[in-house]
Parts: structure tokens; C-alpha cells; sequence
């Protein structure tokens, strides 16, 4: 086990799918506890950021609201920082039906003296399955105090480690690609469902 925590951000208002995200079922399960499971192997804490606590008694997991209701994936971020009792968080958007808990440990292994691990894929940044450090959640509230609620503003002003697939390499799991792949449209999902059961 890492000592790390994973916050799951499970707000969002899933315009484009037209449902909840989390709850779509992949492989007989939910994707949420797909990712639960995955990520369960490697983190003693999961944390799950919802404002409709509700909908996930079933997971069995802590769960804390955002404190700044409505304002996006870097209030999610802001409430799970928060939330954990650990220095090095992995965070997670609910989205993401391909997951991987040992991609996580490798990019931790950066997390050394930066603020923020955060994944640099075909050119493509991905802070929504990245590494945080607790402290940064101060930093969070400014900016959404401040009406910066893109993750890019955070980023700005924290010591990131962008990693590339170059630092990644060691990395022996499905393509790396898939792992960031989230679903925002029904056809995401169709495509998530068929990969899920090659």
C-alpha cells in the first residue's frame, strides 16, 4: 500500500452524456467501482468528492462535498485535498473507465519536491488524473475565490512535473493512451464498453 490517498471527483454535470457518468455500467459494473476496485489495490484511502452522497452509499467509501458547490473539477480537487489525511493524493475524474493504480505509482515517484505531478500525453496535459500535494489546496481556493476555475490557473501557479510517455516508459500496463481516455459522449461509452471486453 501507498502512503497516498485517491480523491475521486465525481461532481460534473455530464451534459454531453446525458447521464451520470459514474453510474454507467461497464463489464456488469459500474464504472465507479471499476475504478474504486482498481485503484483499492495500491491506495489506503479513497475519497470520494460528491455533492449527492446518495447515489454512492453503496461503494462504501469516505465521501466530502465541495465547499464551493458548482464551480468544477478544481472545487472537487480543492474538497478532496482537504479531506486527506495524506501529503501525496492521486486525483481521479470519475470518467475515466481505464484507470490504472500502477500508472499512478509511477508518476508518485516524481512527486519529490514539486507540488503537482501532472501527465503530458500526445501533447495533451491531464490534470484530472494527476498528483497533488495536500498544501495546494489553499492555493485552489484563491483561484476559485479569485474566478480562475480553470485547472490550467491552478497549474500556473503551483511547481508542477509535467511526464511525459518518455518518463512514463517504465509503465507495463494496457496502452497508456486508453488510460486516459474518459467518456463525455454516449459514443465514448460504446467504445469504452467494447475495449472493456476485448
Amino acid at each position: 500500500m501507498m502512503k497516498a490517498a485517491a480523491i475521486i471527483l465525481a461532481g460534473g454535470k455530464s451534459s454531453r452524456m446525458g447521464t451520470n457518468k459514474a453510474l454507467l455500467k461497464i463489464n456488469q459494473k459500474m464504472n465507479i467501482e471499476g475504478i474504486c476496485d482498481k485503484l483499492n489495490i495500491l491506495f489506503d484511502d479513497i475519497i470520494l468528492v460528491t455533492n449527492d452522497p446518495k447515489a454512492y452509499e453503496f461503494l462504501e467509501v469516505r465521501m466530502t462535498a465541495d465547499e464551493y458547490p458548482g464551480m468544477g473539477p478544481l472545487a472537487g480537487l480543492h474538497a478532496g485535498l482537504k479531506a486527506s489525511d495524506y501529503d501525496v493524493n492521486l486525483v481521479v475524474a470519475c470518467d475515466m473507465p481505464f484507470v490504472s493504480a500502477e500508472l499512478a505509482e509511477v508518476m508518485i515517484r516524481y512527486c519529490r519536491g514539486y507540488d503537482a505531478v501532472v501527465p503530458v500525453i500526445n501533447g495533451k496535459q491531464h490534470p484530472l488524473f494527476a498528483i497533488y500535494k495536500k498544501e495546494i489546496a489553499e492555493v485552489a481556493a484563491k483561484c476559485i475565490k479569485d474566478g480562475e476555475l480553470r485547472m490550467k490557473h491552478l497549474l500556473d501557479l503551483i511547481h508542477v512535473r509535467y511526464v511525459t510517455e518518455k518518463d512514463l516508459a517504465g509503465f507495463s500496463g494496457t496502452d497508456i493512451e486508453r488510460v486516459f481516455f474518459n467518456m463525455n459522449h454516449p459514443q465514448d461509452y460504446e467504445d469504452a464498453k467494447k475495449w472493456a471486453e476485448e
